[in-house]
């Protein structure tokens, strides 16, 4: 499954556009090729997303983080000294000219690849410890300057620059750094003319009428147009490998509620955000394949206002699966879609290989009996018993080795190799190598030991 495959379902199942946040999958060029990741995408490769994009009627938006969420750029040696605080990569210093040079030159360099791009997102979200870095404290120490005013400051910033070089393209904003913003001084800035908004919530119990209040306040705060966010996958567990569905279906029926609420002239559209990890120092959460059954169900919500047997039934043939129930998934009732394997094999892997070794290590009466940690520190046992365990270590680690080789050729036929990697020494590793280790040390408790005379 390359991401084309999956194009033609993305809008067989109601989408009708791609934000993309390449972060450090971008092949930036001259001094900002040090944020390029070992495996970031070539200009040509962007070039035939873009076109399949088009073939699929899915328009591209591109994600630019800006201000917050600056690991990937502040994390590098050569940049450290433009961080808001000295410690923290996340943030950038909002005061220093270089800081919107950086930014300026990201954006410049991505929108030369998408030319003709309608939006570009410009970021802006969890701008944490903003007004704590030594230039921000000397600035917020004169009136009357504020924390909210540095921040509005710094997106007109940004945007201005949008404007000035991309004079067709809009900038969007996530909305977090706004939502406590009074409204009059929202609307003495010039932000409401520069950017929309982007309001995302991704919770299974957001707060319908305040987030209508909070829709009305931005638009009597000059706002022409506002966007809504939500998520398919992603936001329920920094290292969540399977999707709850019914969390994402119950986010979605909320944001329809929303949407419903507010007049008809309100919102510009729903992003639904499919995270991969919660930050760029964090885990993998759920892989793409594992979260596309939840993406169907969300984007079949939206389309048709709710989630009724028929708008079910539709989701499963457009999957070609019987079922929706997780526990279906990990059978050949997975699915047909591009992926279904690596979604059977993950959910296997997910509801029974930890839980199957805990029973053995933790749970068995043999093991917990006569080869507990005392016993295993001391290579001590009844030679009898090496009979009862053995035989299941063995039967246990061979029965995984062969899933898990499945899931790892079929990762690999999808993902980058240190993206397998690193999904394997997560989810699957540590758990085999609890059975291995056990059956080393019944190699050694079973073979001679020296008699020292004593007890164990």
């Amino acid at each position: 499954m390359c991401l084309m495959q999956i194009f033609p379902l993305f809008r067989a199942l109601g989408a009708n556009g791609l934000l993309i946040e390449y972060e450090d999958m971008f092949p930036y060029e001259g001094h900002l090729r040090l944020l390029r990741a070992k495996h970031a995408y070539s200009p040509s490769e962007i070039k035939e997303i873009l076109h399949q994009a088009t073939l699929n009627e899915l328009e591209v938006i591109p994600l630019v983080q800006t201000f917050g969420h600056m690991e990937f750029v502040l994390k590098h040696e050569a940049l450290a000294h433009l961080r808001e605080v000295a410690l923290f990569p996340n943030t950038l210093n909002p005061h220093k000219a270089e800081s919107l040079a950086l930014v300026g030159a990201m954006i410049d360099q991505v929108m030369a690849l998408h030319p003709g791009a309608r939006w570009l997102h410009i970021g802006c979200d969890e701008v944490y410890y903003l007004g704590e870095g030594e230039d921000s404290r000397q600035w917020l120490q004169q009136e009357p300057n504020t924390r909210a005013e540095l921040c509005l400051s710094y997106m007109e910033a940004v945007a201005s620059h949008v404007q000035a070089q991309h004079p067709t393209t809009t900038p969007l904003v996530w909305d977090d750094m706004l939502r406590d913003i009074p409204e009059d001084q929202l609307s003495a800035s010039r932000v409401p003319q520069l950017v929309e908004p982007v309001l995302w919530d991704y919770g299974a119990d957001l707060d319908v009428h305040s987030k209508a209040l909070l829709m009305e306040k931005y638009r009597k705060s000059g706002f022409s147009w506002l966007w809504a966010a939500s998520a398919f996958k992603g936001a329920t567990g920094a290292s969540q490998a399977l999707t709850p569905i019914e969390h994402h279906l119950r986010n979605h029926m909320q944001w329809l509620q929303v949407a419903g609420s507010v007049p008809a002239d309100t919102l510009q559209g729903i992003v639904l955000t499919g995270w991969q990890r919660y930050d760029h120092f964090s885990v993998l959460c759920e892989l793409l394949p594992v979260g596309i059954p939840s993406l169907a169900v969300c984007l079949q919500v939206l389309l048709h206002g709710g989630f009724a047997e028929n708008v079910k039934a539709r989701v499963e043939n457009f999957l070609g699966t019987s079922s929706l129930e997780a526990t279906d998934f990990r059978s050949e009732r997975a699915g047909s879609f591009p992926g279904s394997d690596i979604l059977n094999l993950i959910t296997q892997v997910s509801l029974h290989l930890c839980s199957s070794v805990d029973a053995l290590l933790e749970r068995d009466r043999y093991v917990t009996g006569w080869f507990s940690p005392y016993h295993r520190r001391r290579k001590f046992i009844h030679p009898v018993m090496i009979q009862h365990i053995q035989p299941q270590a063995h039967s246990l680690l061979a029965r995984w080795s062969v899933l898990v080789g499945e899931l790892e050729a079929a990762l690999q036929r999808v993902f980058y190799p240190d993206a397998v990697e690193e999904w394997l020494e997560e989810n699957v590793r540590p758990s085999l190598r609890r059975l291995q280790a056990l059956l080393q040390d019944l190699g050694e408790a079973a073979g001679p030991r020296p008699d020292s005379g004593q007890d164990p």
